[in-house]
C-alpha cells in the first residue's frame, strides 16, 4: 500500500462537523467514496488469463487499514468491519479523518 502521509486527524463530532454549515446548500448533495483496501500490478499477460476463482494478490495485509477518497483526494482511514445485523454488510470504522471544515 502506498503510503501517503496524512494530516494530524481532528476527530469531529457530528454537531461540530456541520456547524457554521447549516444554511450550505450543498450539504444534501451525495458523494460517491471510494474505499482502497489494496493495488495490484499484473502483467497484461497475467489480465488476458483471468478467470474465475483466480486470485489477485495485493499489496496490503488484511490487517492493513483501508484508506477513504472522495475522487483522488484521501479523507480518511479506517478498519475494516462487517455490519451487525447487516447480514454480511461491510463498514468502515474511522480511525483517521482530514479535517474538512475548510474545504479539501
Amino acid at each position: 500500500m502506498i503510503d501517503t502521509p496524512m494530516p494530524e486527524p481532528d476527530i469531529l463530532e457530528p454537531e461540530t462537523a456541520e456547524s457554521g454549515l447549516k444554511n450550505n446548500a450543498f450539504l444534501g448533495v451525495s458523494v460517491e467514496l471510494t474505499i482502497s483496501v489494496g493495488k495490484a500490478k499484473p502483467k497484461i499477460a497475467e489480465l488476458l488469463n483471468l478467470n474465475r476463482g483466480v486470485v489477485i494478490p495485493l499489496d496490503s495485509r488484511i490487517d492493513d487499514p483501508v484508506e477513504i477518497f472522495i475522487g483522488e483526494k484521501l479523507i480518511a482511514r479506517g478498519e475494516l468491519q462487517e455490519m451487525e445485523d447487516q447480514d454480511g454488510k461491510l463498514g468502515v470504522y474511522l480511525t483517521e479523518v482530514v479535517d474538512m471544515r475548510n474545504g479539501f
